[in-house]
């Protein structure tokens, strides 16, 4: 009969197991990450998207430890951002800044295919934030109800600038519920919308708080409504669209992480953990105050996603009553 194994020879066939098993699946012992990681951002560099994707980014790397590089592919609404992402390997080496303007996508393009809540998968909000209806000191208009009332006067449509679907959806709105005509002018980027209202190019347009306060502090640009349920703590003395006869307007700006489908529940997880601990951080708090954000996370994946699938939902209705169908 053959003799049993002793305690070593059962230990040494056990590691020459596990060896033949690590060999053959490297994968499994590689850990995450071990290269750098690539932020895709729906926008240009210098607008509130942009400046979130960077804010975090920095400390996201220290935590991770490895180098993380911010890439800007603006255009399409964030759908060029979102085909780059939906194609990426779900490896989590590619990140996609999710912005209001994903659910928003189905509603302004018909090359949009995307499901908005199924063609990524969802890590975690960062922040919100609102905007503001701004115009050119030149513009007669000191409130709301003045900037209303001078469309509805006017034979010509108002001409208003907006660097995202967000923020032309305020117009939008407050055009359909108060009976005037108006024209968008589309922007790719907050920075450049800023720099010609400020110019006198256009002189009405709906922006980021961020590129816009510099302005306001110079006097270059009139703030007249935020488009928050409260007042912006970086402009407390404008009221908001809802104090001024709308109750209930409210639109935001958001901006969160989400990365191809399929990618490793256990990567999701990491980069949710690593994230919400970010947000915390006084610095990081400290700095989205100061552009009108806050630091609102999800408390798992799955929230987001939730969150996501709200925002899906609440856009059709409002383009129908706006009058606009996909282009």
């Amino acid at each position: 009969m053959p003799r049993p194994l002793t305690r070593v020879a059962a230990l040494a066939a056990n590691i020459a197991v596990l060896l033949s098993f690590a060999a053959g699946a490297p994968a499994l012992a590689q850990a995450w990450p071990s290269k750098p990681i690539r932020v895709i951002v729906p926008a240009v560099p210098g607008g509130v998207t942009d400046i979130v994707a960077r804010l975090v980014s920095e400390p996201l790397s220290k935590a991770l430890g490895q180098p993380i590089i911010v890439e800007n592919h603006a255009g399409g609404s964030g759908l060029i951002s979102v085909e780059m992402v939906t194609k990426a390997p779900p490896d989590g080496y590619t990140l996609l800044l999710v912005t209001e303007g994903n659910p928003m996508g189905p509603n302004v393009y018909k090359d949009w295919k995307h499901d908005p809540v199924k063609s990524i998968d969802n890590v975690t909000m960062l922040g919100r934030g609102m905007f503001v209806i701004a115009v050119h000191p030149s513009h007669p208009a000191t409130t709301l109800r003045e900037l209303i009332q001078d469309g509805q006067k006017s034979a010509k449509p108002v001409l208003f600038g907006s660097p995202g679907n967000g923020q032309r959806m305020v117009f939008e709105q407050l055009k359909s519920l108060n009976h005037f005509k108006a024209e968008n002018v589309a922007y790719k980027g907050g920075a450049q919308a800023v720099a010609d209202i400020a110019a006198g190019h256009i002189k009405v347009a709906v922006l980021g708080l961020a590129p816009s306060l510099p302005y306001f502090k110079a006097g270059k640009l009139r703030p007249i409504a935020v488009t928050g349920l409260v007042r912006a703590a970086a402009l407390p003395d404008v009221p908001t669209v809802a104090e001024q006869g709308f109750p209930g307007f409210q639109f935001t700006q958001w901006q969160g992480f989400g990365v191809p489908p399929g990618t490793p529940a256990a990567i999701v997880n990491r980069l949710h953990d690593e994230l919400v601990k970010i947000m915390q951080m006084p610095s990081v708090v400290e700095k989205l105050a100061s552009i009108g954000m806050d630091n609102s996370t999800s408390t798992t994946p799955a929230e987001f996603t939730e969150w996501v699938q709200a925002e899906t939902n609440r856009w059709p209705p409002l383009f129908k009553a706006a009058g606009l169908t996909p282009e």
